[in-house]
């Protein structure tokens, strides 16, 4: 008996085309058959697939190297439509039902979009259709650049309250060193805790998709810190989708660092601003994790990154450790003249202010 309720498989470029430029058919029928399989065992499954860019790249023979975003737009719409075509005629076999759902990161980083993003794809599980997610990369611009469809796998995760994230890709999990140049580089099986030095030995990128180990161990952090287990496995491995659920250890296994967070907190974690740093001073960071306090702009050292209002951003300690994040009142630029402010001067120094926290303790998440 399988230990998850609730997965999410998301399938990478290189697994749909098996390592080639056009798309491999016997591998999708292979991935419905094994997702059928997990079904029938009582799970439920998200499904985030890539693969729309390759298929417009093949209908309309295409140069695989060209990377020219306009263009790429234009093969992702031409591709889009036939990747879910050749999807629901084959999970029909299996009479299963799909259902096309197309984010994009602003799609979660808005409150109520990221509600009716949430209540759509549990409708479709509550109904038992499959929820098929992509990428809306026809607009998603910066999305194509870094290959987010790993990102938005975790935030697909962290949006349904999955127990798996599941990663299928072309290399069975991280190495050591990247094994295709460093014939000495050894799988590692377990990941207790992403470190900076995990985030040190991934990184690259590839020619068919647009994403690399880097994203995956991003999409990782994500999705362990949401109280998800994430696997990333190789997708040519047989039945690797029905092994993993069984609870075989196949590619590298990252365990959840948390419980489930409710349901506002898992909103928070999963539109933090990449490269937002708010440094509390040690005060400040000690009345936070020891005291649940909100934080105020008095406590707080220097600002990095850009950042709007309501958005979440990630809070530090002076020592350099990550110890929130929360919805900010403030947008960096005006942080900035206050950071280090009573609170009773934000208004004299602004001429407005939105409250006196800076991040309230009930927009928070502590680390």
């Amino acid at each position: 008996m399988t230990q998850f309720r609730r997965i999410v498989v998301k399938v990478g470029t290189n697994v749909l085309t098996a390592g080639t430029d056009k798309v491999h058919r016997p591998t999708i029928v292979s991935l419905v058959q094994q997702i059928a399989a997990v079904r029938n065992q009582g799970v439920e499954i998200v499904l985030v697939s890539s693969g729309a860019i390759a298929v417009g790249r093949e209908r309309l023979h295409f140069p695989v190297r060209r990377r020219d975003i306009p263009l790429k737009q234009m093969l992702a719409a031409v591709g889009q439509s036939r990747l879910m075509h050749l999807y629901e005629q084959i999970f029909e076999l299996y009479g299963i039902t799909v259902a096309q759902t197309l984010l994009t990161r602003g799609d979660l980083a808005d409150r109520h979009r990221y509600l009716n993003a949430r209540n759509t794809l549990l409708a479709c599980l509550m109904h038992n259709v499959l929820p098929i997610v992509n990428e809306n990369d026809v607009v998603a611009v910066n999305e194509i650049r870094v290959g987010d469809n790993d990102n938005l796998s975790a935030l697909v995760a962290n949006l349904v309250d999955a127990d798996l994230l599941l990663i299928l890709t072309d290399i069975d999990g991280l190495y050591t060193a990247d094994p295709r140049r460093d014939p000495s580089a050894t799988r590692i099986a377990i990941v207790p805790q992403i470190t900076e030095q995990i985030y040190a030995i991934a990184g690259g990128s590839n020619i068919r998709g647009t994403g690399g180990m880097l994203t995956k161990i991003q999409a990782a952090d994500l999705a362990t810190r949401s109280g998800a287990d994430v696997v990333i496995a190789c997708g040519a491995e047989r039945d690797v989708i029905t092994r993993v659920v069984a609870g075989e250890s196949l590619g590298t296994r990252f365990p959840a660092q948390a419980t489930k967070v409710e349901s506002r907190k898992r909103w928070i974690l999963a539109e933090t601003v990449r490269h937002s740093r708010v440094v509390a001073d040690e005060g400040a960071a000690r009345a936070l994790i020891e005291g649940g306090k909100s934080l105020l702009p008095a406590g707080i050292v220097t600002v990095e990154g850009e950042f709007a209002r309501g958005q979440t951003v990630r809070i530090y300690a002076i020592d350099g450790r990550e110890i929130a994040r929360g919805i900010t009142q403030y947008a960096s630029a005006d942080l900035r003249r206050i950071c280090g402010l009573r609170s009773t001067q934000i208004a004299e120094t602004l001429g407005f202010d939105y409250g006196p926290e800076v991040v309230h303790r009930d927009d928070m998440v502590l680390l």
